[in-house]
């Protein structure tokens, strides 16, 4: 019998704590920290990104935005004790992000995503650097740069920040989860920038937000069915549309060379 007892014991440890079925987040009242996972059809990665995310910080509010699920997401982030925004049709990319940050109630936000299962502990740097004094906290991740030729959302990624200024953030973007942002420069760069991430990350440049690389998450590797055929990926070219709006308004704000000089060059004499 006390073997028994043992080997049931052993067996409840084996399995991991988000799948045994009593298991609930526990969001703080007054939270301090914000994790906004917007979520289309991920019932199968669901719990356990709830589970990672609610062990985050003490003070955390777990945010679920359902837009456009069929597959019980929506019910089962509710039964999990997520806060769950439900929308029947889908959002389109990105568009959770603000709605989430519309409803969110702590100082610090952190977004990420519903279909990859990041460890607590990978994701508290981000919080940890907007507590120090960070405005806006990137995953250190430049994206896939091992085949021969680079994929044009990491060019676009590396080109805009170059235009910035800020060629030392390299293919750091708020294109990729996690990252952080504070409420302050949140309401700094405007909520509805959020639905464009090079857009955002431009204004908070311009603004004068303090924007730091963080920590890297190799998210490629987290969740490799992504990345797998990159090539073929519908939103390589909506995302290339995104870091051209955000150069429009590099252009709009610093005047056509984006606030670089014309490195002496006499117009006045050419006739």
């Amino acid at each position: 019998m006390l073997r028994k007892r043992k080997l049931a014991r052993r067996s409840a440890r084996q399995i991991p704590y988000y799948k045994r079925p009593n298991w609930r987040v526990t969001n703080h009242p007054n939270p301090a920290v914000s994790i906004i996972v917007p979520a289309m059809n991920e019932r199968n990665t669901i719990k356990g990104v709830l589970y990672e995310a609610h062990r985050v910080h003490p003070r955390s509010e777990v945010i679920v935005v359902a837009n456009g699920s069929t597959d019980g997401t929506e019910s089962l982030a509710r039964r999990c004790g997520a806060r769950v925004i439900a929308v029947a049709e889908p959002l389109g990319h990105d568009v959770g992000r603000r709605v989430g940050a519309e409803a969110a109630r702590g100082q610090i936000l952190l977004f990420i995503d519903a279909d990859m299962v990041i460890p607590a502990r990978e994701l508290r740097p981000f919080v940890k650097a907007i507590h120090g004094g960070v405005d806006v906290a990137l995953n250190d991740y430049s994206g896939p740069m091992a085949g021969r030729e680079v994929h044009p959302v990491v060019l676009a990624k590396f080109s805009l920040n170059a235009m910035l200024g800020r060629s030392d953030l390299k293919g750091a973007s708020l294109t990729a989860v996690p990252h952080a942002i504070s409420r302050k420069a949140i309401e700094s760069i405007g909520y509805s920038a959020l639905e464009v991430p090079p857009l955002a990350l431009a204004i908070a440049v311009l603004r004068g937000c303090k924007v730091k690389a963080v920590h890297a998450i190799q998210v490629g590797r987290i969740n490799p069915i992504k990345y797998k055929n990159r090539r073929a990926d519908p939103l390589t070219s909506l995302i290339a549309r995104d870091h051209l709006e955000a150069v429009h308004r590099l252009i709009l704000e610093q005047g056509p060379r984006g606030g670089y000089g014309d490195l002496g060059r006499r117009r006045d004499k050419v006739r």
